[in-house]
């Protein structure tokens, strides 16, 4: 950051029992994100806006947060910061619903100061999920922090981060530039249509719409949707259909059954539709875990394929 750029604050008032760690954990990738991380308590989070590459700091300060843009875009991270934070979830009706299941009810009242993020920016998301598609979780890790490091530009303000990849420059570079990082072909071709269609992407009204849209572009189908929306627009009925272990999670938390399938995940959660995709982060931030029977997914290169 140069000494002519502005660094803008604002103080955000959170509401009882807000829990800013959990709220905003879906924002960032590892504790070694990139593009995101928390550093002493504080959420730095880097940004490519419409007004610019930007950074914001959030930190809890007393009964709130308060928000720090550094950079050309800073005004809007900061504009947007409540949002960010998940402080515009609206949990309208969720109360009602929950208490009509006794594991619900009880994940609702233990995470009452759980938020929903939204970040306002489509295409992070959609890199993200894209390179989680079908792989384990150190694997899609591997991949993003490789493909953010390889297009590298720095991101304003005190803290070393760098910004999000410019879908542009994805949609330029071949398939073959990713396979170092080992993302084979089938994810880097989605990837590189997704970011052709970034800017349709950004201007979508709503989650329906984008999901509409998301769901056109061939590689993406209702998992890496539901990802995308439920983190770009804090869609809180979002679900991640064709999840490893989602289903599992659900069928076991809900009805005591170890293992269970898209249809059967989709009939537990019927009764929460509004807040599905809530019921299932209630039970992530929860750490709740179907029995593990079967071997672990091995973790693949296609470095030199």
């Amino acid at each position: 950051m140069t000494g002519k750029e502005p660094n803008l604050r604002r103080v955000l008032h959170a509401p009882s029992g807000y829990r800013f760690a959990a709220s905003v954990r879906p924002l960032t990738f590892s504790p070694y994100d990139p593009c995101a991380r928390m550093v002493e308590g504080v959420l730095w989070w880097a940004a490519r806006t419409p007004d610019g590459p930007a950074t914001l700091a959030l930190r809890p300060e007393g009964d709130g947060l308060v928000a720090e843009g550094h950079g050309p875009g800073a005004g809007w991270v900061v504009e947007h910061a409540d949002s960010v934070a998940g402080l515009r979830d609206d949990l309208t009706g969720f109360a009602e619903l929950a208490a009509n299941h006794p594991v619900v009810a009880r994940l609702a009242h233990q995470q009452a100061g759980l938020r929903m993020p939204a970040t306002g920016l489509i295409f992070p998301s959609v890199l993200r999920a894209v390179l989680e598609q079908k792989v384990t979780g150190k694997e899609a890790y591997r991949g993003y922090a490789a493909t953010v490091r390889h297009f590298a530009e720095p991101a304003p303000g005190p803290v070393r981060l760098l910004l999000p990849p410019d879908p542009a420059a994805i949609a330029a570079a071949p398939y073959w530039v990713f396979h170092p990082f080992g993302v084979e072909q089938r994810r880097a071709e989605t990837l590189t249509r997704a970011a052709r269609a970034a800017d349709r992407l950004q201007r979508c009204a709503d989650s329906a719409q984008a999901t509409r849209l998301l769901r056109s572009i061939p590689g993406i189908g209702p998992w890496t949707a539901a990802e995308v929306v439920r983190v770009a627009y804090g869609d809180a009925d979002a679900v991640s259909v064709g999840d490893y272990h989602v289903p599992n999670t659900v069928a076991w938390a809900l009805a005591g059954e170890p293992r269970g399938d898209d249809t059967r995940m989709l009939e537990l959660l019927e009764p929460f539709r509004g807040h599905r995709g809530r019921v299932c982060r209630l039970l992530e931030a929860a750490a709740v875990q179907a029995p593990k029977f079967g071997p672990r997914a091995p973790i693949r290169s296609f470095a030199h394929f």
